[in-house]
């Protein structure tokens, strides 16, 4: 079971990868590279080993137990699925006890063939997505050497769907376009609360998915950038004492995108109702562009081998990158992400109550984090700027109709592969 130490590890990576975001939609997923740093600091030394170490958020020795143990839990986790593939070419010799520290049976061959290798790691990519990423986000060419890949698929269906119809933005980037909507009202005011952060007042919803996860969307101010709403949005799940729930807001609009009146009722029963739209965004980061972020300056300098513990022969890291989807709807939530690093070598009747009603509406651009429900462990992270509109609305469970009764759905993956030479 990964310890509470391990998840806030990763989520601190989260939190600051996040906060370097600009403000154009963009998803990713941390939980899919941590891993595989935790297995590369394993193998690394001297300065490299501390600048890992430093971006992993616990010591290098641990690293690697850490690492396994995070993707066991994960693929113990009903709807979440693991995979993790290695492969090197015949020419490089790896240390055994590396080796015997990644679970059985993930050990391939690379021919050294460029055309031939991209072919076996992009249908492995492909099949361990189930088709959402059909090819690694680097390239594979004449000096790699070794590629350790993970893949993270997820999947979430909603416990009650959100009726769907279109929608205008009143004000903001969005004023003036027809937007798919989606609507839900619930009784249950404790799922919208609002937080007062260091990026000023964040209002979050709790989208409560099937099978543990669920999805939290984040409004902040007009003037919050996405790094800043991103990253204060995971400080709260680790804090929430920080946030009010919908059953003691004030009346009035005490948080971004919020509206707490005193209503009649027929029933006497509060109200919560959500607006917001649905959204696919993809994303493909290049991870040397933030080495430091990911503690990998120095391992990315070639002219000399910083991983003695995965082999004798000197190693480096050449690329990194991670290609990424994910998509909101009525019914659920999917995603899917690759990353890659090459290492060289969202009529009045008579009323006889009056009871809290909220309304919420996310109609202009904000955050999502996608996240086991009992750990807090952040799954994906994004941000949204390009809602679906009437005349564009994505069929994000096309594939129902070719699926046989009782089939898994996979709905979202992260994969990592690590690139030697």
């Amino acid at each position: 079971m990964a310890s509470y130490r391990t998840v806030a590890a990763v989520n601190s990576l989260t939190a600051r990868w996040a906060a370097t975001l600009p403000d154009d939609g963009t998803v990713l997923a941390a939980v899919g590279v941590w891993p595989l740093l935790g297995l590369l600091a394993d193998g690394a030394a001297g300065p490299a080993r501390r600048e890992l170490s430093d971006a992993l958020g616990i010591p290098a020795d641990g690293a690697s137990a850490a690492a396994r143990d995070l993707l066991t839990t994960l693929g113990a986790t009903p709807g979440l699925r693991t995979a993790l593939g290695l492969w090197t070419r015949a020419t490089l010799p790896l240390e055994p006890a590396w080796l015997e520290r990644l679970p059985a049976d993930v050990h391939g061959r690379l021919t050294g063939d460029p055309v031939a290798d991209r072919s076996l790691l992009d249908a492995w990519a492909a099949r361990s997505t189930d088709g959402r990423i059909d090819a690694m986000p680097v390239a594979v060419d004449d000096e790699t050497l070794l590629v350790l890949a993970g893949a993270l698929t997820l999947r979430t269906d909603w416990i009650r769907p959100f009726e769907e119809w279109p929608m205008e933005a009143e004000t903001g980037p969005w004023c003036g376009r027809e937007l798919a909507g989606l609507f839900r009202s619930t009784r249950l005011l404790h799922r919208v609360g609002v937080a007062e952060t260091a990026a000023g007042p964040l209002t979050e919803l709790q989208v409560v998915g099937a099978r543990g996860i669920d999805v939290h969307l984040y409004l902040g101010t007009p003037e919050a950038t996405a790094g800043q709403v991103l990253s204060a949005a995971v400080a709260t799940l680790h804090h929430r004492r920080a946030v009010v729930p919908g059953t003691h807001l004030p009346y009035g609009a005490p948080g971004p995108g919020l509206s707490v009146t005193r209503v009649p009722s027929m029933d006497g029963e509060p109200r919560l109702h959500v607006s917001t739209v649905p959204f696919t965004v993809t994303a493909h980061h290049d991870l040397l562009d933030r080495a430091e972020l990911f503690g990998l300056r120095t391992a990315a300098d070639d002219s000399q081998g910083h991983f003695p513990g995965i082999s004798g022969k000197p190693l480096a890291v050449q690329a990194g990158a991670q290609a990424m989807t994910a998509t909101f709807g009525a019914r659920g939530f999917r995603s899917a992400a690759v990353t890659a690093l090459s290492v060289m070598a969202g009529g009045v009747p008579d009323y006889p109550f009056r009871v809290r009603e909220i309304d919420v509406r996310f109609d202009r651009p904000f955050g999502f984090l996608a996240l086991h429900r009992t750990s807090r462990l952040v799954l994906n992270a994004g941000w949204v700027t390009d809602p679906d509109t009437v005349e564009h609305t994505p069929h994000e469970w096309a594939d129902a109709g070719t699926r046989q009764s009782g089939d898994p759905v996979v709905l979202g993956s992260g994969e990592l592969p690590l690139w030697l030479r």
